[in-house]
Parts: C-alpha cells; sequence; structure tokens
C-alpha cells in the first residue's frame, strides 16, 4: 500500500493538475495507482468538466472519485478561499474500490431489511466494507443513507464530508469516474487488504456536568435534571470566566451521549448539536437532534482555543490506544469553519495530526459538514475535523 498527496495553488486547473500530477508520479515511485481523490477549489469551476478526462489522461484505469471544495488540503498544507487543487493518488494491491452514486429514489424504505442495502452497494455484511462519502449539500437525505448504511454494516466504518463552496453554490460539483455531477451523493466501497481507523473531534469542550433529560419532546429539551435549561445555564454563569460567559452568549452546544452504557462519559462521547433557539419563557431550548428522557446530555462551548484543544484531546486519545499508529495514509474531511479564520494559524489541524500522529499524506478539503463515527453509529457534523487513516489489515498467523 502507498499513498500520496499534493497541492497546487496554480490558478489554471490544467497546469494545477500538472503540477500535482508530476509530484504524483515521482512519490508513488513507479508503483501504478488504483485510486485517485480529487478536490479543486470552486475557482476552477468552469474547467470541472476536464478533470475527469485528465485523470483518465494521466492514470489510466484508477478510478477517481472527489468534489469541489471552498478550501483543499493536501501536501503538508491547508488553502482556503484561493484557486487550489489537492489530489491523492493511492496504490492498494489487493483492496477492491467499488464506486457508487445514489439519489434520493435509489435508497431502501426505513423498514427494508438489511439485503435492501446489501443490494443497493453490491456488496454483503461479510465482505467489512470501508465507506467514503461525498454527498451534495442539496442531496437532503445523506443523514437517511447514513442510517441505512449502519443498520445494514454496523461494523463498517463511513466516513466523508459535504462538498462546499464560498464564491456560487450552483458550481458545487461531485466527481466520479468520467461524470460531474451536481446533485446526489458519490462514493466508493474499499474491501480486502485495507482498514481504516477514524478520529471524530468536535471542536467543543464541556461545561458544567452531565445531566439527565428528565423531560423533552422531540427535539424540545423543557427540564435537566427536575430544572429548566435556562435555570441551569444560570446557575453555571458564576464559575465561568468572562471568555466562557461570552461563548455562552454566542457559541453554545449540547453535547448527547449516544451509548447509554457509558457510565463515565470521557472526550469524544458526546455528539455535538446546535442550539436551535431559547424560550425565555419556559425556560425550554431547541435542539438539533431528537432526544428521549433518560438520556445523558452535556452543555459544550466552542471557539478556537477549545477546537485546537479538542482536535489535540482526540489524537493523542487515538494515539495511546493504537501505541504505534503506522497510517500510510488519510483523508480529512473538516469544516470550512474551521481553517485559518477560526485558528488564526495556517495548516493548524494538518499540523497538529503530524504532530501527534505522525507524518504521512494527508488530504482533504473544507466542507458543509462531515460524516464520522461517534460510539457506534455514523453522523453528519458541523465544525468538525474527521480523520481516516488507512493501511493494510493485519496479517493473521505466520
Amino acid at each position: 500500500m502507498h499513498w500520496v498527496s499534493s497541492i497546487s495553488e496554480n490558478p489554471d486547473l490544467f497546469q494545477a493538475f500538472n503540477e500535482c500530477s508530476q509530484s504524483l508520479f515521482e512519490g508513488l515511485e513507479g508503483k501504478q495507482p488504483d485510486l485517485i481523490v480529487g478536490f479543486p477549489s470552486e475557482h476552477h469551476s468552469e474547467q470541472f468538466p476536464d478533470l475527469s478526462q485528465l485523470v483518465n489522461r494521466f492514470f489510466g484505469n484508477a478510478t477517481f472519485f472527489g468534489c469541489s471544495g471552498a478550501g483543499v488540503i493536501g501536501g503538508g498544507k491547508e488553502v482556503e478561499q484561493v484557486p487550489s487543487l489537492a489530489l491523492c493518488a493511492a496504490s492498494l494491491p489487493d483492496v477492491t474500490i467499488s464506486p457508487f452514486i445514489f439519489q434520493e429514489q435509489d435508497l431502501p424504505d426505513a423498514d427494508s431489511s438489511p439485503d435492501a442495502w446489501y443490494n443497493l452497494v453490491q456488496l454483503d455484511f461479510a465482505d467489512d466494507p470501508i465507506f467514503v462519502i461525498l454527498s451534495h449539500p442539496s442531496a437532503m437525505f445523506c443523514e437517511d443513507l447514513l442510517r441505512g448504511l449502519d443498520f445494514a454494516f454496523p461494523e463498517s466504518k463511513k466516513i466523508g464530508g459535504i462538498a462546499s463552496g464560498y464564491l456560487n453554490d450552483s458550481q458545487i460539483s461531485l466527481f466520479l469516474g468520467n461524470e460531474l455531477i451536481q446533485t446526489g451523493i458519490v462514493g466508493i466501497c474499499m474491501t480486502g487488504d485495507i482498514q481504516i481507523d477514524t478520529i471524530v473531534a468536535q471542536g467543543c469542550r464541556p461545561i458544567g456536568s452531565a445531566m439527565q433529560v428528565t423531560e423533552c419532546q422531540q427535539n424540545i429539551l423543557y427540564k435537566l435534571n427536575n430544572q429548566t435549561p435556562v435555570e441551569i445555564l444560570r446557575s453555571l454563569l458564576p464559575d465561568l470566566d468572562e471568555r466562557e460567559k461570552n461563548l455562552v452568549q454566542h457559541s453554545l452546544f449540547l453535547g448527547v451521549l449516544m451509548d447509554s452504557f457509558i457510565e463515565k462519559p470521557e472526550h469524544g462521547d458526546f455528539l455535538i448539536r446546535n442550539i436551535l433557539g431559547i424560550d425565555a419563557r419556559q425556560g425550554a431550548i431547541g435542539v438539533g437532534e431528537f432526544l428521549h428522557e433518560g438520556q445523558i446530555v452535556q452543555f459544550h462551548v466552542r471557539d478556537g482555543i477549545s477546537s485546537s484543544d479538542d482536535l489535540e484531546t482526540a489524537l493523542q486519545k487515538y494515539v495511546e490506544f493504537q501505541h504505534n499508529p503506522s497510517g500510510y495514509g488519510a483523508l480529512l474531511f473538516s469544516c470550512l469553519g474551521r481553517g485559518q479564520q477560526l485558528y488564526q494559524v495556517p495548516n493548524h489541524d494538518t499540523k497538529m495530526f503530524y504532530e501527534n500522529v505522525g507524518v504521512m499524506p494527508v488530504t482533504g478539503f473544507f466542507g458543509n459538514g462531515e460524516i464520522g463515527p461517534v460510539g457506534d453509529n455514523t453522523y453528519l457534523h458541523g465544525y468538525t475535523s474527521s480523520f481516516g487513516i488507512f493501511r493494510p489489515s493485519p496479517k493473521v498467523g505466520f
């Protein structure tokens, strides 16, 4: 297995592709790539139809997929809001790559059996596939797809992101093989001699303590520990410093514990969801997640410092768990709300990944949403960095 990453800021897509492909060929050291992943910035949109032809001409039968991004990541750099192209090439012996494209009408009904989902992706549970998923922002069925894949392939990892752009939403595009697609969802399944580790950093840190939902209706939270959420928040304020008090006013979120069997929740166990509104009269809040009584939740806040600390904690936790991480390449799906505008320094997440996990090719983009697991299920996130680290499967026996 061999992964290579490159990036170019040339304003002409043809020149950018030439620069990236030359770097990839050198890094591949004569190996034939099986997979090309491409993330052009929206500045190249007029030349998007030519990208797949360039890939086919330079890399032959390699599977190609990707999407446009408001910023792109590759070759150790994160480039935002300027013309750019990031390309990844991977030589994957003994790995089968199966591309897919879905529209909403393709998905099985909510009450369908796992067999319907196996037929959808032309794979079986025993194949133990890895899913890399890229969605157009108009594809409102992305979460339905994730739930269905989790149902049929509960042991399989799913990772990816939502395509993005700053300049013109109509130019946001997906790429799959020779097709330029401006609706739906594309991706690949990988089976065989490959495994993936995932790191999902949601960019928040907790305040106060974990509490139990004692009254709610769908996504409206009325009581926590038999007090209104507003009463809880008011009781927290005296113990917060001025920066934290300001974050409560402007950057407050709710973490929802998705695994009820966790007795002592730790970093990364909570699914972070937006607070959609506050009813001052009733003291209730609206949350971007359906809740149920008995669920454990905790308030969180987010800013550049919290986000940086959260990422470092997630990376360190991964390294401690793996003991000797040895990835060959990584894909990074980061929120367009992160990057230099949040941290005030360039290449923040990539640099921190290198410092904690190790230097390997990292390729990705800044998107409208990020896909990655929390606990045993896969979710669509915001303000998150979702890493997938690839390497060959561990050898069994001698």
